[in-house]
């Protein structure tokens, strides 16, 4: 599947981390910000078999703040809208559901820990 979700969409939502990344290294101050774009444009790649738990504490809300002004409605709406035509056939609903995924963690991607799923 997640050969597939290259094809569908995937490699455009990681070229929109890896642009974010880009964008927030160019100031020094937006160098941990950028390296952890870089990390999330894994999972732009690789959707199925892994689930987001959102956490993080008073840091991770405050980062997620500046985020969300700079640089997280942008990648949000991109990675929802996709989700929203792909869901238009059957056959896309899984890979659009895996959009709306992205698209939550596009919102707040600091705090917010990536594992893979245990199936039973």
């Amino acid at each position: 599947m997640n050969i597939i979700w290259i094809v569908f969409g995937g490699f455009i939502s990681a070229l929109g981390w890896i642009l974010s990344g880009c964008l927030w290294c160019i100031t020094i101050v937006g160098i941990p910000i950028g390296k952890q774009c870089f990390k999330l444009c894994s999972i732009s790649l690789n959707p199925f078999g892994k689930e987001v738990e959102y956490g993080g504490g008073p840091v991770s809300l405050l980062v997620n703040i500046l985020w969300l002004i700079f640089s997280g409605i942008e990648l949000a709406i991109t990675n929802a809208a996709l989700g929203c035509v792909l869901c238009v056939t059957i056959i896309g609903i899984p890979f659009g559901l895996q959009f709306f995924k992205i698209a939550k963690l596009s919102l707040m991607p600091f705090g917010a820990t990536v594992t893979r799923e245990h199936i039973v």
